[in-house]
């Protein structure tokens, strides 16, 4: 987990250098806090994954590129355990089982919510797509004002450049597949 939380705050410096971003433009740009965005690069916060969604929307890279995830070959087994977000102030654990392809353009997650965990989400870059298929537990995603209840088996395709949410509303965790499309044009997320 620190190992992670130190490739993040070392990754936003560089991403701000690369940009000459001052910690003004990069809040401007991100949604997310001057205090917050120092604490992240000194390595003093943890960020939840709404945090970092909103990073790396506004930075327009990749999410698994925040997490330390590198391209990975045809025919490989990825277990995902090597980059674990851990459970954050939301209830939720990002996996990341296949980084982002800037080949492919999309990156696959595992993500477990917690007993009554709920994640709020801000919109993702323009064009980016998620697909959502449950693996266990029951889902709730709520797109707009309309809540969808997924159960095991159950996937939703759906436009993330829109406020959206999650939702476990049960008595046991739930797990779920995410992947993550991004546009053909996004040209930095290979960042």
């Amino acid at each position: 987990m620190e190992e992670i939380a130190q490739h993040i705050a070392t990754t936003i410096r560089t991403l701000r250098g690369q940009r000459g971003w001052s910690l003004d433009r990069t809040a401007r740009e991100t949604g997310v806090s001057k205090a917050m965005l120092g604490q992240i690069e000194r390595g003093e916060s943890s960020p939840t994954v709404a945090t970092l969604w909103k990073l790396a929307s506004g930075f327009r890279v990749s999410f698994s590129s925040l997490l330390g995830g590198g391209v990975v070959a045809s025919d490989t087994v990825c277990h995902g355990a090597e980059a674990v977000w851990g459970e954050d102030a939301a209830g939720m654990q990002v996996e990341p089982l296949f980084p982002f392809d800037p080949w492919l353009g999309f990156e696959l997650f595992v993500i477990t919510l917690a007993r009554g965990a709920v994640s709020e989400s801000a919109p993702h870059a323009p064009g980016v797509v998620e697909h959502v298929v449950v693996i266990e537990g029951e889902l709730e995603i709520r797109l707009g004002d309309d809540w969808r209840r997924l159960v095991p088996g159950e996937g939703l395709r759906f436009a993330a450049d829109r406020p959206h949410a999650y939702r476990n509303a049960v008595a046991t965790p739930t797990r779920f597949h995410n992947v993550i499309h991004y546009p053909r044009d996004s040209a930095t997320l290979t960042e």
